[in-house]
Parts: structure tokens; C-alpha cells; sequence
């Protein structure tokens, strides 16, 4: 088995070496996009508020109505600052997971590096249908909960007018854009343990209803506090936990088979 692993004895200053050219490699690539997407930081936020447009759309109102203020001078300088970082993250991050990929896998054997190419493909792919989730969807339907809400002026009321500041929108859609795509990462996280045998189907089905509740718990806590946002994100929670089961079950009968095999090689030698 020793021969499998394509790591050779090295002393410690020898992997810190490493360790530091990796960083060196991840930092650069996030810096260089941070510059980049800085220098667009307007461009990226302005497609940020797209959602909010269709959220305008939905409710009836005129397009004139879209508008974000900021009431700090510095506030918005500091929102495009953040702007830049996400899209930095989203940019560089191939870089950084390729970085770490080659830090960790000289020393895994050659069976356990292809079973981990592909977690860390669907990885990002997932963040991906999150956010996409959360871009197309959640953050309109969220803005327009948010919209109906206000209130024409008439005998008796005064009007009361939604004006979104600039860094509480870029706030609110980065915690769903996280939030979504953290939740994503589920069925990945799971088939892993699955694969170690640190969990298995049957007790991932047991725990079916603790889990229910405890993803609405965790939704109240990651989203806005709106009944939308908290629904929206809890049931496709719920929905891939049961991918998350499905997925351990092959994982099991793949090692079943596996096991079968070997038993078979060993009793015919």
C-alpha cells in the first residue's frame, strides 16, 4: 500500500515550505481578483440589484422605485470593499481548492484521491445552484414580501416607503447567497461520512424528524425574519437530506459489492 502513496519522506521545514508556497498561490489569485472586481465594483453591485428590480416588477410598482440610498459617506465605499471580496472569493476559489487539493494529495493513496475528485467538483457546483437558487428566486420573492408591506398615503395614514440602504441589501443577499450554498454542501458532507463509515443510511433516516426540526431552527437563524425566507430555505434543506440518505445507500451498497469481490479473490486464491 505504501507504494501507492506518491509522497516521499519529507522533513517538517520541507511540508511548511510547501505550505507557504500554496498560501502564497491562494492569496495572490484572491488579491488579484479583489483588484479586479474592485475596479467593477459598481458594474457587480448594480447586477446584485437586479433581484431587487424584478421584486418591484412583482409588487406593481414602477421601476423609478427601484432605488438604494446610503446615509454614511463612507457606507458605500465600504459596501463596493465587500462587493470586491465576494466576488473575489467566487473568482479565486477554483484556485484556492486546486491549492489545497495539491497540499493534501501526495499523501493520499491513489483509490482515496480519485473518490475525493469528485466532492470537490460537485462542491463548488452546488454553492453554484444555491446561489443561483437564492439569485433568481429567494431574493425577489424576499424583496417583494418586504415591498408589500408599505403604505400608501390615504385619510388617516401616512405614507410609509421602503429605502433599502446600499450595505443592508449587499448584507441580506450575501447571508442568503452563504446560507443557501452552505446548505448545498449537505448531501456532499454526508456521502463523505458516509464513505468512512462514520455514518450510515439507516441512522440518517432514523433521525429523520430531529432533523426536520432542526432545520427550520437553523433556517430562522441564517435568514431575515420573514416567514418566506425561513420556509424557503428549511424545505430544500429537508429535501436534500433525503438526496443526502439516497446517497449513503448507494455509497453502502458500493462498498457491499466491493467487500463480496474481495471475499471472492481471497477464497479462490
Amino acid at each position: 500500500m505504501s507504494g501507492e502513496i506518491e509522497d516521499k519522506p519529507q522533513p517538517l521545514i520541507e511540508h511548511l515550505i510547501e505550505l507557504r508556497s500554496r498560501l502564497i498561490w491562494a492569496i495572490g489569485a484572491f488579491f488579484l481578483a479583489f483588484i479586479v472586481c474592485f475596479f467593477f465594483a459598481k458594474q457587480l453591485f448594480n447586477l446584485l440589484v437586479i433581484p431587487y428590480k424584478w421584486a418591484v416588477l412583482w409588487a406593481g410598482l414602477d421601476l423609478s422605485k427601484a432605488e438604494l440610498i446610503y446615509t454614511a459617506p463612507q457606507e458605500f465605499f465600504f459596501t463596493q470593499v465587500k462587493v470586491a471580496a465576494f466576488g473575489a472569493m467566487v473568482i479565486a476559489f477554483p484556485v484556492i481548492a486546486s491549492q489545497v487539493y495539491k497540499f493534501v494529495a501526495p499523501g493520499l493513496y491513489k483509490n482515496e484521491r480519485q473518490a475525493f475528485l469528485p466532492f470537490l467538483v460537485a462542491s463548488p457546483l452546488l454553492f453554484l445552484l444555491g446561489a443561483s437558487l437564492v439569485y433568481f428566486f429567494f431574493t425577489p420573492m424576499v424583496m417583494w414580501f418586504f415591498l408589500a408591506m408599505q403604505q400608501a398615503p390615504g385619510e388617516g395614514e401616512v405614507a410609509i416607503s421602503l429605502m433599502p440602504k446600499v450595505s443592508e441589501y449587499l448584507s441580506l443577499i450575501m447571508t442568503l447567497v452563504f446560507s443557501f450554498g452552505l446548505v448545498f454542501q449537505l448531501p456532499v458532507v454526508t456521502t463523505l461520512l458516509a464513505r468512512v463509515g462514520i455514518i450510515e443510511s439507516q441512522w440518517l433516516a432514523e433521525k429523520r424528524k430531529y432533523f426536520i426540526v432542526i432545520a427550520f431552527v437553523v433556517a430562522a437563524v441564517l435568514t431575515p425574519p420573514d416567514p418566506l425566507s425561513q420556509i424557503g430555505l428549511a424545505l430544500p434543506t429537508i429535501l436534500l437530506y433525503e438526496i443526502s440518505i439516497y446517497a449513503a445507500r448507494i455509497v453502502e451498497r458500493n462498498r457491499a459489492k466491493t467487500t463480496a469481490v474481495e471475499a471472492a479473490l481471497n477464497e479462490t486464491e
